[in-house]
Order: C-alpha cells, then sequence, then structure tokens
C-alpha cells in the first residue's frame, strides 16, 4: 500500500469534528453536573446521587475519549512530518497507530454513550414511580 503525505491529512477534519463533539459532550455534562449538585444539596436524593456517580464515570471515560482523540491528531501530524522526511515505512507504521488510537477513542464514545442511556432510564424509572404513587 502506497501511503502520501495527503493521507493522514484526510483524518483532520473527521477528528476535528469528533473532539468538537466531546468538548460539547463534557461541557453539557458539566452543567448537568453543576445543578444536580445544587438539587441534591436541596433534596438528598438517592436518584440524584446515583446520577451522579454515573456522571463521574462518564467524565472519565470523555476524557480519555478526548486524549485518545488529541494522540490520534497528534499521530497524524508525526507520520505527515515521517513522510515529508523520506520514511515511508516508519509512516505507515505511524499512520496505523494513528488509525488504531481513532479506533480506541470512537469505542469509548460508544461506552459512554451506554451509560448515559442508562442514566436516563434511571430517570424514566424515577418518573414511572413518581407516576404510579
Amino acid at each position: 500500500m502506497e501511503i502520501t503525505l495527503t493521507t493522514p491529512a484526510l483524518l483532520f477534519p473527521a477528528i476535528s469534528l469528533l473532539l468538537l463533539a466531546y468538548t460539547n459532550r463534557f461541557m453539557a455534562l458539566a452543567n448537568l453536573i453543576r445543578s444536580l449538585k445544587n438539587r441534591y444539596a436541596s433534596t438528598q436524593s438517592r436518584l440524584v446521587y446515583s446520577q451522579m456517580e454515573n456522571l463521574r464515570i462518564r467524565l472519565v471515560l470523555i476524557r480519555n475519549m478526548q486524549g485518545f482523540g488529541i494522540a490520534s491528531m497528534f499521530g497524524c501530524v508525526f507520520c505527515m512530518f515521517i513522510l515529508f522526511a523520506g520514511y515511508s515505512t516508519v509512516g505507515k507504521y505511524t499512520f496505523g497507530l494513528s488509525l488504531l488510537l481513532l479506533m480506541i477513542s470512537l469505542a469509548l464514545a460508544l461506552r459512554e454513550i451506554q451509560i448515559s442511556v442508562k442514566a436516563l432510564e434511571l430517570e424514566l424509572d424515577d418518573l414511572e414511580e413518581t407516576s404510579v404513587q
């Protein structure tokens, strides 16, 4: 397989958009945590506490998603530098590593989405319990 200087550059828009989406998720989570903290301070609700435990796990996942995404972007830039220097074999391996880092980031994103669905299910369960009473 032939790899040129433009091959790793093709990932730049995708990785940039992913990092933007990850940052938006982080900001939404930060706002939610602040509001839940205030809500928990006034109600001492077990549901709110469960949500906050869930959010702690999600924060770690988002941090790791961002880290692997940034590492993937760095790998692409480094790959371009290596290819520019004329080391095509090393460039292929570097590009493969950056693709692997991107896949890890995406797998973490999938796990974070699964956990966020679980959090919404907690809210729905609480709503059902409240409406039955």
